[in-house]
């Protein structure tokens, strides 16, 4: 995700300072360089040698004639992106005002001048979060191109966002955003049918591909809509839903703006009739199923010329049948292409896929976040075509 990206890593003040050290550790694990900046109010809470052993380089604890801020943050600098995490709301209103007078904010006129991509990460009490000065701040920032990590607000505090947040923040800041300007609805995970108020008919997928390619689609620039039964995520706008008619429903509410849907999720292919009450167990019983009607149809009806990706589950552990059950969905829908793989890896961490157009197949395999990121870079050439 960030291989061969170069990040400047602003640390500044605050508490959440502490929790840069993991930070730096999962930017290089995916793939990033990283060298750390920090004020003298982050040298009281972190030390720099340990910020210096996470990101195995030397520290920048003050601008010397060296001139460090040019160094890293020119337009022909060392950095690819400037990361500011955790932000205070001190070094927030210094970078809107052009301030210069700690390392961080200096490299932030020189990044804002040279064009160089900036995250920022705020970490501070709610209440100065909720001041009208930072909140100016922060859309000034914004509007020169500043991407925000909005922190999440626990405890009268304003937590600084998890790692992942921070990490897909930078990756997007940092690479080619194919995909800018695009809307991509994925839908992921299983759907779960009632039987009574207890009980429930679902499946083994465990949503993992599905949020993968939301991710890569984010980070390659996309507005990303989830459709799924799980929370919030930071990359996407998510809509919640549990059956089958739900998420049915949900996507075709927001299709009309999209660009591209991606049907990743396996969806319950039979319905019941619930019971209003629990049903009493010890006893035997018969449930009548009823099929649903099928996601990629319905927005197919609606919109004949919407790009569609569809994914196709197989039992038959033969990659012949595989392609060919991919191949009948992607004539019936007119798909524009299907994501094929076998029931085994369902709730498994790793997965293999074969990506089965009208005259070509192409296999990925490794990590569902890897599988994830091949398939959002077919969409990528898909809608680039």
């Amino acid at each position: 995700m960030l291989e061969g990206v170069n990040v400047a890593l602003g640390v500044c003040g605050s508490i959440a300072a502490v929790k840069t050290v993991e930070l730096a550790h999962e930017l290089r694990r995916r793939g990033a360089e990283v060298r750390a900046v920090m004020t003298d109010g982050a040298r009281g809470i972190v030390h720099p040698w340990a910020l210096e052993f996470a990101t195995d380089n030397p520290v920048v604890t003050e601008i010397t004639g060296s001139v460090e801020h040019v160094e890293l943050c020119n337009r022909d600098g060392w950095a690819d992106v400037l990361v500011v995490a955790p932000s205070t709301a001190n070094t927030v209103g210094k970078m809107a005002a052009a301030v210069d007078d700690t390392p961080v904010t200096t490299c932030a006129t020189t990044a804002l001048g040279a064009d160089v991509p900036v995250v920022v990460a705020p970490a501070m009490h709610e209440p100065m979060y909720d001041h009208p000065g930072v909140l100016e701040a922060i859309e000034t920032l914004e509007s020169w191109g500043v991407a925000f990590v909005a922190p999440r607000i626990e405890e009268e505090k304003a937590k600084i966002a998890d790692e992942e947040a921070i990490v897909l923040a930078t990756a997007r800041a940092a690479g080619d955003r194919p995909m800018a300007g695009e809307h991509v609805v994925v839908t992921s995970g299983p759907t779960s049918e009632p039987v009574d108020p207890v009980r429930v008919i679902t499946n083994r997928a465990s949503g993992r591909t599905g949020r993968a390619v939301a991710k890569a689609c984010y980070v390659r620039g996309a507005a990303v809509t989830l459709v799924h039964d799980g929370p919030e995520v930071p990359y996407a706008d998510v809509r919640a839903v549990e059956t089958a008619t739900e998420m049915r429903e949900a996507v075709l509410s927001v299709a009309d703006d999209a660009d591209a849907v991606v049907s990743a999720a396996a969806v319950g292919d039979y319905t019941v009739e619930a019971a209003d009450e629990k049903i009493r167990s010890g006893r035997e019983l018969a449930l009548e199923l009823e099929p649903t009607p099928k996601l990629i149809d319905a927005v197919r009806e609606r919109h004949p010329d919407l790009p569609v990706v569809g994914f196709k589950l197989e039992t038959a552990g033969d990659d012949a049948a595989m392609v060919e059950a991919a191949r009948a969905i992607l004539e019936r829908a007119d798909l524009s292409f299907v994501v094929a793989n076998d029931a085994s890896v369902m709730g498994a961490e790793s997965t293999r896929v074969l990506v089965v157009r009208a005259d070509d197949v192409t296999e990925h395999a490794g990590s569902k976040r890897v599988v994830g990121d091949r398939v959002a870079a077919e969409l990528a050439a898909t809608l680039g075509e």
